[in-house]
């Protein structure tokens, strides 16, 4: 069985951190997004190959999973020529397969799913497809998908004014697709998924149901919400490493140096070679990258900073971003919504 992770964009939402980093491979705490997405398909033993859909950058994300075997799993690259949409994506990473369900995920989503109760659903129902729902508490925000009493898929709504708004579940970007339904959609040319071939399932009466997940789901795609992912991990809202076992504790790894005098307040997390100098305070959620430089008397509150960054004497930082390679001056501010991109420098007494 293989599964498909839909890796090509360009995460727009997320610049200036994403210019030098694709969406899939950027840092949460000390591990690369996809790697959750990957933990999540190895409960499916029977997923065999993952194919990585990609498009922007790819040679960045492939150096870091490489053939997979790490991860105890075999990754096979897929680079579209160009920009080919959802749909256009998922046939041309599929290629000629054919036989067992394919399983695809969106490659910004965070979630718990129980993968292998929602390939069971589809194949007790026989589906042509399943897509993984969940609800939300504000279905303004977001096209919706009805399902009937029966888990039918019934019809897409686009941003729906309040009078049309009859269910509160949306597409979680997760599917479950039999390869022979790939036909429908042509080749080589940009094509949607959620426009093209999910509705077509519905025009044509075939049996497209739907599972409804309630549990933890995430788009990681904006600032707001990458930050949110970090958060509740820390919490234990959504068990994983490096959290899994000590959700709510400052976790500081043993090849990080801690002077006296600097304060660690849970929950945080201080990476493999990052220095944290004499008075300095390690505020709750804040993420400290691998071998960054916190200075004497320097505070880091609720901030998230890759790996080399320096924070100067007496610098305080918000809830900001920061991304590889920054330099933070000596008494400088940063304020909490900060995005600072790889390699910003902020001189000494600057406010920003």
């Amino acid at each position: 069985m293989k599964a498909i992770l839909l890796a090509g964009g360009k995460g727009t939402r997320l610049r200036p951190l994403t210019l030098h980093t694709p969406k899939p491979i950027v840092p949460i705490f000390d591990r690369p997004f996809l790697q959750y997405q990957i933990d999540l398909l190895r409960q499916v033993p029977e997923i065999d190959e993952i194919v990585l859909s990609l498009n922007y950058q790819p040679r960045r994300i492939e150096e870091v999973f490489g053939s997979g075997g790490d991860l105890g799993v075999h990754i096979r690259y897929v680079v579209e020529p160009q920009p080919l949409g959802t749909g256009g994506a998922i046939k041309f990473a599929a290629g000629h397969y054919s036989g067992e369900p394919l399983v695809v995920f969106n490659g910004d989503v965070l979630t718990a799913v129980d993968l292998p109760a929602v390939l069971a659903l589809h194949r007790e129902r026989q589906a042509a497809a399943t897509i993984v729902l969940t609800p939300v508490e504000n279905p303004t925000a977001y096209g919706l998908v009805e399902t009937d009493a029966d888990g039918n898929v019934r019809a897409f709504l686009e941003k729906p004014t309040p009078d049309q708004i009859r269910c509160n579940t949306i597409n979680a970007g997760i599917y479950v697709l039999e390869p022979d339904t790939l036909g429908r959609i042509p080749s080589d040319v940009a094509y949607s998924i959620e426009r093209g071939y999910f509705p077509s399932l519905v025009a044509n009466g075939e049996t497209f149901v739907a599972y409804v997940y309630d549990g933890y789901w995430l788009d990681i795609g904006t600032p707001e919400k990458y930050r949110q992912a970090h958060i509740d991990i820390m919490d234990g809202r959504f068990p994983a490493p490096p959290f899994q076992a000590a959700p709510g504790t400052a976790l500081v790894s043993p090849e990080a140096r801690i002077e006296d005098g600097a304060t660690v307040e849970a929950p945080c997390f201080i990476g493999a070679g990052a220095v944290v100098r004499a008075g300095a305070r390690i505020g709750p959620y804040s993420v400290i990258g691998s071998s960054c430089h916190i200075g004497e008397n320097a505070v880091v509150d609720g901030a998230i900073l890759w790996p080399n960054t320096w924070v100067d004497a007496g610098a305080e930082v918000g809830p900001a971003l920061t991304g590889r390679h920054c330099h933070i001056g000596r008494q400088a501010r940063v304020a909490g919504g900060t995005l600072l991109g790889d390699k910003s420098v902020l001189t000494d007494y600057s406010s920003i």
